[in-house]
């Protein structure tokens, strides 16, 4: 059953407010972007040689996330519960997925990871470029060789002292109701024995809808970081009571 608040119908003025207000969402994120890139290419040049972990090209990511954020008035983001991520501590983050507004509103967490994103992503201009620089994991959703070559990079990374943070759902919800957890996060948390941290986003699909370009208005949209799970809380599990477990966490925090 769904619970959330739904956007009001827009008639009228109304209408032709909401578009504008969208086009000049959408131009702004691409002006800005293509304003940025060179700014991202020069750093990128001048830190590959001795920061492997492209942490700094990642902080200024996270700063190009924050300007876009900035200049959207319709849009409103509370962080709860960013002091409970450890910045010396290498995650497996799983957040539940609901629009296509959440992976800016998740690089308010301020913290160093790398996404694993669609291979479609990446070939955006000046955003996806972006990615590529900053060493972010693609899949092909529809490919299984794709996903473990994906496992093995994720598998990788967090080695080299990356956090990894992925979508268990594997696609957007429609109305904001949390999915079933596919376990391949959870997999990965097993297989490097690192702990999970769980992240819930709320209202985010009533900023920009599934197969939409309209921005609507929200001023509740909330970033929460629930409690870190240890490796050793979990190590006997199998992946899918794992991804049950998290799953229900997140379906608590969303209630």
């Amino acid at each position: 059953m769904n619970t959330m608040a739904e956007p009001q119908n827009i008639t009228g003025f109304g209408k032709w407010a909401q578009r504008l207000v969208s086009c000049y969402f959408w131009f702004t994120l691409f002006f800005i972007s293509a304003v940025l890139f060179p700014v991202s290419i020069t750093l990128w040049l001048t830190t590959v040689l001795f920061d492997r972990r492209r942490y700094l090209q990642h902080w200024f990511t996270c700063r190009w996330s924050d300007i876009i954020l900035g200049i959207n008035p319709y849009w409103k983001i509370t962080v709860e519960g960013r002091e409970k991520i450890d910045p010396r501590q290498v995650y497996v983050m799983v957040s539940n997925h609901q629009s296509g507004a959440d992976i800016l509103v998740l690089f308010k967490l301020h913290r160093h990871f790398k996404w694993v994103a669609k291979k479609g992503l990446f070939r955006i201009p000046f955003i996806g470029w972006n990615m590529w620089l900053n060493g972010y994991i693609s899949i092909e959703r529809s490919r299984g060789r794709s996903k473990l070559q994906m496992m093995d990079k994720a598998a990788e990374s967090i080695r080299d002292g990356n956090s990894v943070i992925m979508f268990p759902e594997g696609t957007r919800s429609r109305d904001g109701n949390l999915q079933p957890y596919k376990t391949g996060a959870f997999r990965l948390a097993l297989e490097t024995r690192s702990p999970i941290l769980p992240i819930v986003l709320k209202e985010t699909h009533l900023a920009i809808k599934k197969g939409g370009l309209l921005i609507h208005k929200n001023d509740r949209i909330r970033l929460i970081v629930l409690d870190p799970i240890p490796y050793s809380s979990f190590q006997d599990l199998d992946s899918k009571e794992l991804a049950h477990l998290v799953y229900e966490q997140t379906k608590q925090a969303l209630a």
